[in-house]
């Protein structure tokens, strides 16, 4: 696992926060002119403790696909690292999550709603660290 100094990770902190308002972007239609004045984007990296071992991840991967399955979730975007030898690229997360919805509310009913919980409760032996990124339309 590289080690990051503060600056490197408030850089890679801001850069992971700018890619999670370009999704939000990315998702509206030229139509909608003002579909991000109230979004709201939550970005999800997971560390799991053996990222090596197949069952875990299927076993994970199945959880994740059940989780944005919640109806206040607008749009999402589950992923893996891509490998990269530049110093500013975090990679060493093994599972991305990036929903979007439609407002702070959409994402307190998420937070709240039975299926998180059930995520949160049977996948939380299988990670070592969680880093979590909200953010809403400046």
């Amino acid at each position: 696992m590289k080690r990051v100094n503060r600056r490197n990770f408030i850089e890679k902190s801001t850069l992971g926060i700018a890619g999670a308002s370009l999704f939000s972007l990315s998702s509206c239609h030229a139509a909608q002119n003002n579909c991000l004045d109230s979004r709201f984007v939550h970005y999800v990296l997971f560390w799991l403790k053996e990222p090596m071992d197949s069952e875990k991840r299927t076993r994970f991967e199945e959880a994740l696909e059940e989780l944005v399955t919640i109806e206040t979730i607008v749009d999402f975007h589950l992923g893996i690292p891509v490998p990269s030898e530049r110093d500013i690229v975090d990679d060493s997360f093994t599972y991305s999550l990036l929903i979007s919805f439609r407002n702070k509310d959409g994402h307190d009913i998420y937070q709240k709603h039975p299926t998180h919980l059930k995520f949160a409760k049977d996948c939380e032996d299988l990670w070592e660290r969680v880093v979590v990124y909200d953010s809403v339309n400046m």
